[in-house]
């Protein structure tokens, strides 16, 4: 039997980037969330950057008291970001790697290099309630570090398979797909919940979405970007269901 279709979490961040190039209020992030909920999305994620390129504080508060759906918050090991996390306390927090010169984040958080600097956002977050995440490049170094940082959940960087999906480079987008599943099947032997995402597009999901270890997929810029053309609604459901496709082929 297939396992369970993996949770979808829509990522707003690029709604708000579009509002911010003219500033204003529209379009509104939270009422993206709002559509996403709508058309069947089971979590919504978001990232509050230091330079506030994306969402804003402000666009969290609001989330938190518009959709009923699981929050989870992406952010920097940055005190900043921890004493927002705590005062609004999500469902989650993915811990991420961030450059202020970086387009958007362009690889997994180096947990195995940076343990000591990892760990206490881990701690804290935990003794919060908040669940933990770890954004990290599927690597069996990064999932046993992971592991012993005591993260409960691991979300898997699909960049670099994505991108050569994009690309038309089989050879390499097998090998990076092989990655993915020897990641995630390692965590969850150890009891880590898989989460995988970035740079997932229909024509890539499938593959990361049959891994049977993997409990949920982040997926935002596309989303949005193919929204343009069918509409939120549209974008959603169909993602789902070739997430559900690939799951129980």
């Amino acid at each position: 039997m297939p396992a369970a279709i993996p949770r979808l979490g829509v990522n707003i961040d690029h709604v708000a980037t579009i509002r911010n190039a003219r500033g204003g209020a529209h379009p509104d992030p939270v009422r993206a969330a709002q559509a996403a909920a709508e058309a069947g999305a089971d979590g919504i994620t978001l990232h509050v950057r230091e330079d506030r390129r994306h969402v804003r504080e402000e666009d969290l508060a609001r989330l938190s008291t518009s959709v009923t759906l699981p929050i989870n918050l992406e952010m920097a090991c940055t005190p900043e970001m921890l004493a927002m996390a705590l005062a609004a306390h999500p469902n989650a927090c993915c811990l991420v790697p961030e450059r202020r010169e970086e387009r958007t984040t362009e690889g997994g958080l180096d947990v195995a290099r940076g343990h000591n600097e990892v760990a206490p956002y881990v701690t804290r977050l935990r003794d919060a309630g908040i669940r933990v995440s770890l954004f990290i490049d599927p690597h069996p170094v990064q999932i046993a570090v992971a592991h012993a940082l005591g993260a409960p959940v691991v979300e898997l960087h699909t960049g670099a398979y994505c991108a050569a999906v994009t690309s038309g480079d089989i050879m390499r987008a097998e090998t990076e797909l092989d990655a993915i599943r020897a990641a995630a099947a390692a965590g969850a032997a150890l009891g880590i919940e898989i989460h995988a995402g970035h740079g997932i597009t229909f024509d890539s999901v499938g593959p990361v979405a049959a891994v049977r270890e993997i409990a949920e997929l982040n997926i935002g810029h596309f989303l949005i970007g193919e929204a343009i053309f069918t509409g939120l609604d549209a974008a959603v459901r169909r993602m789902r269901a070739l997430m559900a496709e690939a799951r129980t082929r």
